[in-house]
């Protein structure tokens, strides 16, 4: 396999000493990637390590500039101009100004990924030290490892949030986190039905009295269940219809509960590029997790119902950050964009000292919710979570990691062992083929996420 005449002009006399590899023979450490930036003085392109976390708000600082990752459309004309699907880190392809991260100076070799090709050229460092000589260096990347995010237990949360203030007063906020959340108390709507769910004499008639009481709530359960998702036989005439015929009593509860809770927070209008809509991705979860629970084995199986809130409610922590901290979300924002590669929940805990799952959880707490669903919220991005009520987070993080690998746009994917399958009773093959059926449904998906949104 030849160099592309674009890469091979690019290089120089470097290309004499480049050697072509197979992305999975690099050494992760040696792996660099190329963002490309901008803001109102200009284009920018920044390089550094592959797997480190780009602090964008650092170099910002550094620079005296509000450089933002360049918009999808726009690097697909960049990439459309040189003839290559994928920029390797070589400045020279756009000819832009470039910033060189310190770490990558301090490495033996490099190398530079080819894009769809799955090759990557290995060079001297040296040798790419002299190509990226006109560039500027300053240190704005963190090795990931360095990043201690605590997936250890509930219990050591009030200590993080402890710390997580500390920071915070260091950014100018300074009041205590429990009076720097602002938020309404739970919506009536949702303490009623909390009511309901733990009062084991509740009939479907005490739950049409609760939606039906609020109009806009009962339009959204009567348009829900006349959706062509559910192929309802006939048309649906009210919300005692909805429940009884096609949606079921659980289903509506919790579809009411994720709505009510959901309309507390304001959508924030800020968010990362390619991010996708809270309510899509609340459905899109939800429906994983109903999907997984019911494919468990009889008498393993968690209530479907809690399982299919906890989807729901999973990413309820990002309206609490845009609506609590704004200055700092837009921070999280940014860096998402240019660090797609890592968690939220490590950028989050890097930039703010606190992830969103921690403090939906302690929401949720607070709040009353119930004991699986606060759980699960909390551990539902740690696989390894053993405690209390563990099977509701390890579907939330199976769901998330099948959606994942399937285009939809839920974070950096993880790789799921047969061991994760087995020790939740699930068939591999099965849940494979359900999940590739559930995407192919996409439209009524979205349909249904609209129908969050009225």
């Amino acid at each position: 396999m030849e160099l592309p005449v674009v890469v091979r002009q690019a290089l120089g006399e470097s290309a004499a000493g480049v050697s072509l590899r197979d992305v999975s023979q690099a050494r992760g450490d040696e792996l660099l990637r190329m963002v490309l930036l901008t803001d109102e003085e200009g284009n920018l392109q920044v390089i550094c390590r592959e797997g480190d976390l780009l602090d964008i708000n650092a170099l910002n600082k550094q620079l005296g500039r509000d450089l933002r990752v360049m918009k999808r459309r726009e690097q697909v004309r960049v990439r459309e101009r040189s003839g290559l699907t994928e920029l390797p880190a070589l400045p020279s392809l756009t000819g832009w100004p470039t910033i060189v991260d310190v770490r990558v100076d301090e490495l033996a070799s490099v190398a530079l990924v080819l894009g769809d090709q799955n090759l990557c050229m290995v060079m001297p460092g040296d040798e790419f030290r002299g190509i990226t000589v006109a560039g500027d260096r300053h240190s704005f990347s963190v090795a990931p490892e360095s990043i201690a995010v605590n997936l250890d237990s509930p219990e050591k949360d009030r200590d993080q949030f402890h710390s997580a203030i500390r920071r915070f007063t260091s950014l100018r906020i300074q009041q205590r986190l429990e009076d720097t959340l602002e938020l309404p108390p739970l919506p009536e709507t949702a303490q009623r039905i909390i009511h309901l769910r733990v009062n084991p004499n509740a009939v479907m008639g005490d739950l049409v009295d609760v939606v039906e009481s609020d109009p806009s709530l009962a339009a959204q359960v009567v348009s829900w269940a006349s959706s062509s998702f559910y192929a309802a036989a006939g048309q649906v005439r009210s919300v005692h219809d909805a429940v009884s015929r096609i949606l079921g009593f659980d289903l509506v509860m919790n579809l009411a509960m994720g709505l009510s809770l959901g309309r507390a927070l304001k959508q924030p209008q800020d968010h990362p590029e390619g991010y996708v809509d809270y309510w899509q991705q609340a459905i899109w979860q939800a429906q994983s997790a109903g999907i997984l629970a019911s494919m468990m084995p009889r008498g393993e199986r968690p209530v479907f119902g809690l399982a299919y809130l906890s989807g729901l409610l999973h990413n309820f922590g990002y309206l609490v950050l845009a609506q609590v901290f704004p200055p700092h979300f837009k921070l999280v924002c940014r860096s998402l964009e240019a660090n797609p590669h890592l968690d939220s929940s490590m950028i989050e805990h890097y930039l703010l000292g606190v992830t969103r799952e921690q403090i939906a959880a302690e929401l949720m707490q607070n709040w009353g919710m119930p004991d699986e669903v606060c759980l699960a919220i909390r551990n539902q991005k740690n696989p390894g979570y053993d405690g209390p009520h563990a099977v509701y987070s390890k579907l939330l993080w199976l769901g998330r990691q099948l959606l994942t690998k399937r285009g939809v746009a839920l974070g950096a994917g993880e790789e799921v062992s047969d061991a994760f399958y087995e020790s939740l009773g699930l068939d591999r093959e099965k849940v494979e083929a359900q999940f590739d059926e559930l995407v192919e449904n996409k439209d009524s998906i979205m349909a249904m996420a609209g129908m969050m949104n009225q």
